[in-house]
């Protein structure tokens, strides 16, 4: 701890001690940092299905706004 304290500039290795024990649990590749990549995955799937959804809106509205324009026989 002492090198890294003096590499990082720090007074003491008792600096980064606390640091690393005040570190969440999930820098090391677990639980929260995971839940947020699982957001993100879901996230990016409700965005792909409401461009989708979005996309079909926009065809089913010019398809009624052309049925309004032409004549009636």
């Amino acid at each position: 701890m002492g090198k890294t304290a003096d590499l990082l500039g720090v007074g003491s290795a008792e600096t980064v001690r606390q640091w690393v024990r005040k570190a969440p649990s999930s820098a090391a590749g677990g639980g929260a940092a995971n839940a947020g990549s699982e957001e993100i995955r879901r996230l990016k799937r409700e965005v792909a299905e409401l461009k989708r959804a979005n996309g079909i809106l926009k065809a089913a509205s010019a398809f009624f706004a052309a049925e309004i324009d032409r004549p009636h026989r």
